[in-house]
């Protein structure tokens, strides 16, 4: 059997399966490929009537002529299997890289539109920016959050297009702040807002370096029940006064959270970065809820680490 054969049988397969689980969980966005097969180093994601095909960058030496017929030759296989037009599978390579990766637009242009997940409705974009405004590794924790807001204040720190502030808006918070350095991304989270009838007048959208929030939220003696904090690995964005290392930064970004939690309060601190590891200082003060928190369409168990802190 041919690696392309090898390719479309097992991305048949696991799309007959993942429709089902993801009916059940009441998704229309959910992961069906990773990297199952060498030959075809891809992640393939369904959002409701199109895919979405990242790349892995395994550093293969192409032509240009061998690499766009080897696109072509998936984003057909993806198109056939699961019975959408080619034009509809957006196609990225996913070069490892440092910065402000996700605010990067990728010069193509398409409309925005609208898919379920577990109750709420999100915009997405396939093809405008490396990110598709839907990180879909999150939704159990997205999920945990919208059942723990009822009567909640509600913070959300490096909120890229505010799915959390919208499960925890929906699920009952009190309040929320949503905080991120992009303009861009929210005023994607407010047209998020607005498309689940989340009344904005109790949810504020914040632009700021999430640093110089926390100092100044911690100055004026802010209060919150729930925090979710989810930030990128690296950022050296020119919005910023610092740089951004997660793994240097994260002991006393989770400080400055846990001084904004009321007593009785909940910190999720979730972070991307492949070989993160929690300093020991902060160990004793968490749960480490990786396990559950990676969704079941992620062969990838290692996608992300998430924590859960409670004061």
């Amino acid at each position: 059997m041919s690696a392309l054969q090898d390719f479309h049988n097992r991305l048949a397969k696991s799309a007959k399966h993942q429709a089902k689980w993801a009916k059940r969980v009441g998704t229309e966005a959910y992961r069906i490929y990773d990297r199952d097969i060498p030959q075809y180093p891809v992640a393939v994601d369904v959002y409701g009537t199109r895919a979405h095909v990242a790349e892995y960058d395994t550093g293969w030496q192409q032509s240009d002529e061998e690499h766009a017929a080897w696109v072509a030759e998936v984003r057909a296989t993806v198109a056939e299997v699961l019975g959408m037009e080619p034009k509809t599978i957006a196609f990225k390579l996913r070069r490892r890289q440092k910065g402000d990766f996700q605010y990067s637009r990728t010069g193509f242009h398409s409309k925005d539109f609208a898919v379920h997940e577990q109750g709420r409705k999100f915009w997405v974009n396939l093809d405008e920016y490396l990110d598709t405004g839907l990180f879909l590794d999150h939704r159990p924790t997205r999920k945990r959050v919208g059942e723990e807001a009822a009567g909640k204040r509600f913070l959300n720190l490096f909120a890229y297009t505010g799915s959390f502030s919208v499960y925890a808006a929906t699920g009952g918070a009190s309040s929320s702040v949503t905080v991120d350095l992009s303009n861009t991304y929210l005023d994607w989270a407010k047209r998020n807002f607005e498309l689940n009838g989340v009344d904005l007048q109790r949810h504020q959208l914040v632009r700021a370096d999430v640093f110089r929030y926390l100092e100044t939220a911690i100055d004026e003696g802010q209060l919150f029940d729930l925090i979710v904090m989810d930030p990128p690995s690296f950022s050296n964005s020119a919005k910023m006064q610092d740089i951004l290392d997660v793994q240097r930064d994260h002991v006393a970004l989770v400080h400055s959270c846990l001084k904004l939690l009321m007593p009785g309060g909940v910190l999720y601190f979730s972070n991307n970065l492949r070989g993160f590891t929690l300093d020991a200082s902060l160990v004793p003060l968490c749960r480490d809820i990786s396990a559950q928190s990676v969704p079941e369409d992620f062969r990838n168990r290692k996608i992300h680490q998430c924590f859960r802190f409670q004061v």
